[in-house]
């Protein structure tokens, strides 16, 4: 099955297909309507810190769910979700450097880790598609262009780093519709942190991503700069906890919530 035929699943289908092996690549555009979610795995004696960090820094960790010490499933999110083999491709960290990629964590699975949910901006580009706004990656068939700022979260406990944005460029006109929708979605990363001048915010060459692709920037457009779920990798990297697991970047766990019940108004 290709990943058109994804554009027809839910995302319990989704799932299926990711557990299965059969699917190890970026979700983005898979099962529309559904929230996607980005992830990170701690052990439980840094859990209450890490969610600490999220509540003072909501803009790039929104957070959906989080799980019980020990407990896979993640029964708020969606049916039999388990957060060791529904996400396509994981990446496993010690001390702050990621070690390998794997695409099942069953073998590295504790009792004592906490699974953290975070919404993910796949949910808000659906809202900018359906309102007719374009998506430069997704015209030039890459992936949203994200970078390293030196703006600083607020620190928690242990946990501190780096802001991390993703970037979509749009004229004067459409940047004023984009915010505006993506205001009505909080829990996703709502409007953008920063708009122009990428160099305010340490960005000095935007041909040089930290994750994903550049994109084309045309004269009369604006780069506009949404805080993004990859946060947590960077801030992971800079505060070398022993044990953590993340998503890498683009491999979203697909969740049974639709998007339209994420909007505010």
């Amino acid at each position: 099955m290709d990943h058109s035929a994804a554009l027809r699943e839910t995302g319990w289908e989704v799932r299926q297909r990711i557990r299965r092996g059969e699917w190890t690549r970026p979700t983005g555009g898979m099962a529309p309507g559904y929230v996607q979610a980005n992830l990170a795995i701690l052990p439980r004696d840094l859990a209450a810190d890490f969610q600490r960090f999220c509540a003072l820094n909501p803009k790039p960790c929104p957070l959906l769910a989080s799980s019980e010490p020990g407990d896979p499933s993640l029964p708020s999110l969606g049916r039999d979700i388990d957060i060791r083999t529904d996400i396509g491709t994981y990446r496993v960290w010690r001390d702050g450097v990621m070690v390998q990629e794997v695409h099942d964590i069953t073998e590295l699975w504790r009792d004592d880790l906490v699974a953290f949910l975070l919404g993910c901006s796949h949910s808000f580009e659906e809202a900018l598609l359906a309102d007719g706004l374009k998506l430069r990656h997704f015209d030039e068939g890459k992936a949203v262009p994200v970078y390293t700022t030196d703006v600083p979260t607020v620190p928690a406990g242990p946990f501190h780093g780096p802001l991390v944005v993703s970037m979509r460029p749009f004229t004067p006109a459409e940047a004023i519709r984009a915010i505006q929708i993506t205001s009505r979605f909080p829990s996703v990363h709502g409007a953008p942190v920063h708009i122009g001048k990428p160099e305010m915010i340490g960005i000095h060459d935007m041909s040089k991503v930290d994750a994903g692709d550049a994109v084309t920037v045309a004269e009369d457009e604006l780069p506009l700069f949404w805080a993004c779920g990859v946060t947590p990798q960077a801030v992971v990297a800079a505060s070398k906890p022993p044990f953590c697991i993340t998503h890498a970047p683009g491999c979203m766990l697909v969740t049974d919530l639709m998007n339209s019940r994420l909007a505010v108004f």
